[in-house]
């Protein structure tokens, strides 16, 4: 179910047995952190929009990096990503 030349993204699982569907959280944050325009197009065709939204929401392995882009190209305000307000915290707790 992975296509071949995104499996180096799931370097961690059996690529024969992994239902990206079963475990979207972990597919789409995956394609998110380390994927290419490929996986991008790909995970898009995977799952609805309203679930990789709610991701970019809601993860908080996202690297800062990571989830400001994104938050940007889907339109998120940055205090709404997990991501971005537990950077911005720890931060500031430094």
């Amino acid at each position: 179910m992975i296509p071949q030349n995104l499996r180096p993204l799931f370097w961690d699982v059996n690529v024969e047995q992994f239902d990206p569907r079963a475990w979207p959280e972990y597919t789409i944050f995956r394609v998110l952190e380390y994927g290419d325009e490929d996986a991008v197009a790909w995970m898009r065709r995977m799952f609805p929009e309203a679930e990789i939204r709610q991701i970019i929401r809601n993860e908080r392995r996202l690297s800062p990096k990571s989830a400001n882009f994104w938050a940007l190209v889907y339109g998120i305000a940055g205090g709404d990503v997990a991501a971005l307000t537990e950077s911005e915290a720890n931060r500031v707790a430094q």
